[in-house]
Parts: structure tokens; C-alpha cells; sequence
């Protein structure tokens, strides 16, 4: 089976390595000269546990290729994923389309047979319908299926959430005369080994797939958000955030995921999907108020970060020298989109304080959006020395290892504001640190 995927980025090129990994053969179509270039030479460039294996693997076996050119990459493809960006629009909040149109009207421009259209891409509600129009307005003669198929890849985690999924939705156009018999089938073929594992394969109409994915991410933002205001509750109360959201994931009508309480939520999809759905809501004249709480909570948490640093501070950073361990929305990825460390660093920047900063991935990454004096050190116990106070902003697992009476021989200061809970309460203290975490007593 050929299948083509336009766009390399983080779900193009996962998605594309994985259904390579199935024994499809898969053409990458990426326009960027540089990624391309990256691509072809075997230098990944995303950060993603196990992608480089993965890719160098499939391609040494001739099942994933890449190419700078759309024609060349589908010919002979049943499939045809749309998976470019659709990041927010300036000025209104709604997702932007204009890569998944483009893209859509190079495919009908070059196709010559038969195939199906996917958007991979996380689209709003309508948006297959509209790529549909596209295509026979460009092409009245061209035999096509559109479907959608949103990815649900967590960073970090990605190959195995594609290898062994929780769920795969497909959303085919059920009104269309003659029906989809055709895409079902195509699809049905595409994933056939998570059949083999009795993977949950849903499928739906077209609108039904597109709002899944905003309804999914959304219901995680939320619940990011109602553990962080319990956390903020139990610091009030005297009561233990880990012990509630323990007793409360217990339950399995909740779950115990997404019941870690920190900064506030970042990410290439929660900030952008909540937006999104936001707006998607209010177009419909249907109004989703906990999702409106939601982005204006986790807005305003990210500042109100900042400024409990400086609060355990004294009530001034100015020309302290603060270390900083983490800096990407996550640990296991690059990614700095919309991460806490962005306005909170900026924040104490301006509040006249030194940074020095350690991230074992994103340090390349958090350059272009972080304040210019920032200093970028070689790993976290350099970060820490001569600290007057250090801040945890993303929980990778080495922080976790760092020795306390280390870390006490490197500090000048004894100020420790643990925004992910990574260390023990008692035990800091006990080496004489100021420690504060989130929503523990």
C-alpha cells in the first residue's frame, strides 16, 4: 500500500515513520528546504524519543521516502494525508486554515487517480467538507473520498500512543452519495495491524471526527485546571494535593491522569485547541463556558507563577540571580510552544533578575522567545551554582535526582520554588531550604 503524507513536522513525520513501521510505503512531501534537507540527510528535527531509530530503520528499508514536491509524492498513493500546521490566527483566536487549503489544492492539481483525502491535521468543524469543495472546484473531474483522521500523540510519548493507541477515530463523509464504501475500506487496510491488537477503531461522520479531537483535548484542559485550583485550595486549607488526586483517580469514572497540579498547561495542542474550540462554540451560537474558564484560568495561573517567586524572594528578584531547571511545556520534548517558562521568565527578567537557565532538550528552541540576558548553562547543577534562588519548571527526570546537600554546596541563596512537585518537602527542609511546591501543606 503507498500513502502519501504532506507536511514533516512533528505529526507528519511520527505518522509517516509509523505507518512505515507497518510495512505502508510512505513519501513525506515537506516544503521546507531546510527540514527536507535535515530529513533526507537522517538528522531528525523534533525532539522525540525513539524517532530517529524509527525513521533511519524505514528508510534503510525503502518504505519511507521524502520529497520537496506534491505531484511526485502522491502518484500511486490511496491515501493522502493533510498534516501542516494549523496554528492559531492572529486577532481572533480561531485556527488557521491556510496550509490545509494550500495544500488541498496542490493535491487536486496533481492527482490522477483515485484516492482519499485526510486531514491529519486538528481542523475545525466543516473543514473536510470545505476541502472537498476546494478540490472539485480546482478538479470537477477527479474521483476523490475526503475523510478525517486527528492524530491523539502525546509528546514525548508519541510512537507507542501511534503503535498502541487508546483509540483511532476516522470520520468519513456518510452523506455523500453512493456512500464512503471506498475510504472505509482504504482505511480499514491503512490500519489493519492495530486490528490485529484489538485496538478501539471508530468510525464516524466527518464533523464527528473533527470535533472529537477538540472535545478530547479540552476535557484534559480542564482537568489540568480544576487539580490546579484544588492545589491552590489546599495550600489555603492545610490539605495534600497528591493524596486528593490520588483518591479522586482512583475513581475510574475520573482516572488519574492529568491530575498533576504545575504552572499551568502549554503545548503545541491544549492552549491552541481550547482557543479553538472556544471560537468554534460561539460561530455555532452555542457557547462552551467551561472551556472559556478554562483558557482564562490557565492564562492568568502562568503569570501568577511569577509573581509567587518573587513573593519567596522577599518581594524582589532585582539582581538576584536565579537558576532555572526546565524550560519546555513538558519533559521528553523540545517544544516551547506556549510554555510556562516563557511569561514567567520574561516576568522576573523585567523584575530586574539574573537567569540562568538548564533544559537537557529545549535550550535551542526556548533562544528566540526568552529574554535576551538569560544565560544557557551546560546542565542543572551549573544552573544552580551561585543561585540566590532556584525555580523547577519542568519535571525531567534527572532534576528529580539532584542531590539536595548538592545543591545546598552550590546555592549562595536557600530559595527553592518547585513548581512541579519533584521533591520531598521534609527532606528539603531538612538542608535547609525555603521550599515551596504546590499545593502541599
Amino acid at each position: 500500500m503507498q500513502i502519501a503524507m504532506i507536511g514533516g513536522g512533528y505529526v507528519g513525520l511520527v505518522s509517516g515513520a509509523c505507518f512505515a513501521e507497518f510495512g505502508t510505503n510512505v513519501t513525506i512531501v515537506e516544503a521546507d528546504p531546510g527540514r527536507l534537507n535535515a530529513l533526507r540527510e537522517g538528522r531528525i528535527p523534533i525532539y522525540e524519543p525513539g524517532l530517529d531509530k524509527l525513521v533511519a530503520d524505514n528508510v534503510a528499508a525503502g518504505r519511507l521516502t521524502f520529497s520537496e514536491d506534491i505531484e511526485t509524492g502522491i502518484q500511486g498513493a490511496e491515501a493522502i494525508f493533510i498534516a501542516v500546521g494549523t496554528p492559531t490566527r492572529r486577532g481572533d483566536g480561531h485556527a488557521d486554515l491556510r496550509y490545509v487549503f494550500a495544500a488541498a489544492e496542490q493535491i487536486a492539481k496533481s492527482m490522477k487517480n483515485y484516492a482519499v483525502v485526510v486531514t491529519k491535521s486538528t481542523v475545525p468543524v466543516g473543514t473536510g467538507r470545505q476541502v472537498a469543495e476546494l478540490i472539485r472546484r480546482v478538479r470537477p473531474d477527479l474521483d476523490f473520498d475526503v475523510a478525517s483522521n486527528p492524530e491523539f500523540l502525546r509528546e514525548g510519548n508519541a510512537i507507542g500512543d501511534f503503535m498502541r493507541p487508546d483509540r483511532v477515530i476516522i470520520g468519513t463523509d456518510t452523506t455523500k452519495p453512493g456512500g464512503s464504501e471506498r475510504a472505509m475500506e482504504i482505511m480499514r487496510r491503512l490500519y489493519r495491524p492495530l486490528y490485529l491488537i484489538e485496538a478501539p477503531i471508530l468510525f464516524t461522520g466527518l464533523e464527528t471526527a473533527e470535533l472529537a479531537k477538540y472535545a478530547a483535548n479540552s476535557f484534559l484542559a480542564m482537568k489540568v485546571t480544576f487539580i490546579n485550583e484544588i492545589a491552590d485550595l489546599c495550600e489555603k486549607v492545610g490539605a495534600e494535593v497528591h493524596d486528593i488526586a490520588r483518591g479522586i483517580g482512583l475513581d475510574n469514572r475520573i482516572g488519574r491522569k492529568f491530575l498533576h497540579p504545575g504552572p499551568g498547561f502549554g503545548g503545541s495542542c491544549f492552549p491552541k485547541d481550547t482557543l479553538a474550540l472556544v471560537h468554534i462554540a460561539r460561530d455555532a451560537d452555542s457557547p462552551m463556558r467551561l472551556i472559556e474558564t478554562t483558557v482564562s484560568i490557565n492564562d492568568a495561573r502562568k503569570a501568577r507563577m511569577a509573581e509567587r517567586i518573587i513573593a519567596a524572594c522577599g518581594g524582589s528578584v532585582s539582581n538576584l540571580t536565579i537558576g532555572v531547571l526546565g524550560l519546555t511545556f513538558k519533559p521528553e520534548t523540545d517544544d516551547m510552544r506556549e510554555a510556562s517558562s516563557i511569561p514567567i521568565l520574561h516576568r522576573l527578567s523585567e523584575a530586574g533578575a539574573k537567569l540562568r537557565a538548564f533544559d537537557p532538550a529545549g535550550m535551542d528552541s526556548a533562544r528566540p522567545l526568552l529574554p535576551d540576558g538569560v544565560q544557557y548553562c551546560r546542565d542543572a547543577l551549573d544552573a544552580a551554582a551561585q543561585a540566590d534562588a532556584l525555580v523547577v519548571l519542568t519535571e525531567w527526570n534527572e532534576f528529580r535526582a539532584l542531590s539536595p546537600s548538592r545543591l545546598s554546596e552550590l546555592m549562595r541563596g536557600k530559595v527553592v520554588v518547585d513548581l512541579r512537585n519533584i521533591w520531598d518537602p521534609k527532606t528539603m527542609r531538612e538542608h535547609g531550604f525555603q521550599y515551596e511546591s504546590i499545593g502541599r501543606p
